[in-house]
């Protein structure tokens, strides 16, 4: 599809590059009159397909990293602090986000961006359940119903599929973000984004 087709915007919660994505890509594709679907996903399971780990414990590349994180957020003019621990498991944000999609996907987005913007913007550890709660409790989720579908089977498995979906589809690092079946990897790439939707590629 082309034309006003939404933008695919994969990411992982724990991934510095999607937290700088992810506070710039909605204006991007505004400005092109396109919606974005935010599509989070587990880089751990792409991992394993990859044979990549973490940049930050990757020797040599890990401080480059580091300095490139803060660099980027300065550059945007972000908010980030490296947070600690650092990497985190993100189950319980990419299950939360999946599920209140299915009711109210703005709050869902609401609670991804708070989600981001706790970890990197405030160095809250955001990778218990608990923790994803108190978050969506603010924006007024029920606290109860979010605790039962996080442990929902069909939850659970929505995840998987999405994850699955985008190792099928080629995904392999956050932010991803795909244009009328265009994929653009990394943050840097917003600018390529903005030029491909203004030209219709090339």
């Amino acid at each position: 599809m082309t034309g006003n087709s939404p933008i695919d915007f994969y990411f992982d919660f724990s991934s510095p590059y999607g937290y700088l994505a992810s506070e710039r890509i909605d204006g991007l594709a505004g400005k092109h009159g396109r919606a974005v679907t935010w599509r989070p996903i587990l880089l751990g399971v792409i991992f394993r397909v990859t044979g990549q780990s973490p940049l930050t414990e990757q020797p040599l590349r890990g401080d480059y990293a580091r300095r490139d994180f803060a660099r980027s957020a300065r550059l945007y003019g972000v908010r980030f602090v490296l947070p600690d621990p650092f990497p985190i498991y993100t189950l319980a944000a990419a299950r939360a986000y999946y599920w209140l999609g299915e009711r109210d996907p703005a709050q869902a987005k609401a609670l991804a961006q708070g989600v981001f913007r706790a970890y990197f913007g405030e160095g809250r550890n955001m990778s218990s359940a608990q923790a994803v709660i108190d978050l969506a409790q603010s924006l007024g989720v029920d606290g109860g119903e979010l605790a039962a579908a996080l442990q929902d089977p069909a939850v659970k498995e929505r995840l998987k599929a999405e994850t699955q979906a985008a190792i099928d589809h080629g995904i392999f690092g956050s932010p991803t973000i795909v244009v009328d079946g265009e994929p653009f990897w990394g943050a840097d790439r917003l600018d390529h984004v903005d030029r491909w939707l203004e030209t219709g590629g090339w």
